[in-house]
């Protein structure tokens, strides 16, 4: 699982990062599985964690695990360095979303590398959310971009608009993987949606990290 290591919500003064039911709900759905999870950021070490995620209002059954879990909190502040991530090593790969990817995650040659390793493997991708930007810059081996024609879903502008931040975000998710020849699919807002196409898997927020999580397992049979 890989997570973001940006902390600043554009120029607001405010702090941004991972989503924890973003990473709870997943994190959760494949240790019960019996896989073991490695995290990774791009800098390693504790990532930022989104404030707002703390809230009493977006808390689950899955973060609450989290916060009883003190296992699962000394992983998360000592997450490995993205770049030290071989993709031989491992079945999957799954990011979590947050507003943070948006800012490092998306553009990083490191996790771009990763993914490709990954679907050369034929190993499956995962990202939910905000955390879709991941896909948006990968490119394919005859110079396409990966998602062209492919169906993605992600955090919608309408969703954007509804937490007020269209302003604040250095682009708007949906627009770029349009942009780049997706095919975006969604549901009404904050509606659970995961699709996938391929060896990609998609969320749509943070009520569907779960979903994308099972739809994973089921192509892993586990």
């Amino acid at each position: 699982m890989v997570l973001t290591s940006h902390a600043e919500l554009g120029e607001t003064g405010e702090k941004t990062g991972f989503w924890i039911e973003e990473f709870a709900a997943p994190y959760y759905a494949f240790i019960d599985a019996g896989l073991e999870v490695t995290i990774a950021s791009p800098k390693g070490g504790q990532p930022p964690i989104d404030p707002k995620s703390q809230e009493a209002d977006f808390q689950t059954e899955s973060t609450k695990r989290y916060f009883d879990d003190k296992e699962a909190q000394a992983q998360i502040a000592n997450t490995q360095v993205l770049s030290h991530m071989d993709a031989a090593q491992f079945d999957a790969v799954f990011y979590p979303g947050g507003h943070g990817p948006l800012w490092d995650l998306a553009t990083n040659n490191n996790s771009i590398q990763l993914i490709n390793a990954f679907l050369a493997a034929k190993k499956p991708v995962g990202a939910v959310c905000h955390a879709s930007a991941v896909l948006m810059d990968v490119m394919t081996e005859s110079g396409d971009y990966l998602v062209k024609g492919k169906a993605v879903a992600g955090f919608t502008n309408s969703e954007e608009a509804a937490v007020g931040l269209t302003e604040v975000v250095p682009f708007l998710l949906e627009d770029e993987l349009v942009k780049r020849g997706a095919d975006f699919q969604k549901v009404d807002d904050w509606n659970t949606f995961a699709v996938r196409d391929g060896l990609l898997f998609t969320g749509q927020n943070p009520a569907s990290s779960e979903l994308v999580a099972e739809k994973m397992l089921t192509y892993l049979n586990l």
